[in-house]
């Protein structure tokens, strides 16, 4: 997996929170089967506290679909906690499985959900629309 402009909101701490989750799927996609189980424990830390700090600013500024939202990222740290006692037993092959699930959900969860949200904090903050600068946008 990687980073591309388009998964850029114009929140800039989001936008850094997507970073770190892009390079932290890319490491569990790469890794190895010795240091998956570690890489996991990575990722673990990371979504608890990505998916805690969104669920935070949703819940702070009443965004209006934080419960869809906020379920979202539910479901995805129970899959994860699942997957972590699988692979904790030897199963890395399902780990490798739930690494590829999460390269594919994460651009729609960024496009459908985090955009709005990110639209929703800089109005807050600025009374503005996000601005979003890309680059090496793919053609075709």
């Amino acid at each position: 997996m990687n980073w591309t402009d388009s998964y850029l909101l114009g929140y800039s701490a989001m936008d850094d929170t997507h970073r770190e989750f892009v390079n932290a799927v890319s490491r569990l996609l790469e890794s190895g089967d010795a240091d998956f189980p570690g890489m996991l424990e990575q990722f673990r830390a990371h979504a608890e506290s990505h998916f805690g700090m969104e669920d935070q600013w949703m819940r702070e500024t009443d965004f209006p679909p934080r419960d869809c939202h906020i379920d979202e990222h539910k479901a995805v740290l129970k899959s994860l906690y699942e997957v972590r006692e699988l692979v904790k037993q030897g199963n890395i092959a399902i780990g490798r499985h739930f690494a590829a699930e999460l390269e594919r959900w994460f651009p729609g969860h960024a496009i459908h959900l985090d955009s709005a949200l990110s639209h929703w904090l800089v109005k807050r903050n600025t009374g503005g629309k996000p601005l979003v600068f890309r680059r090496k946008l793919p053609t075709g």
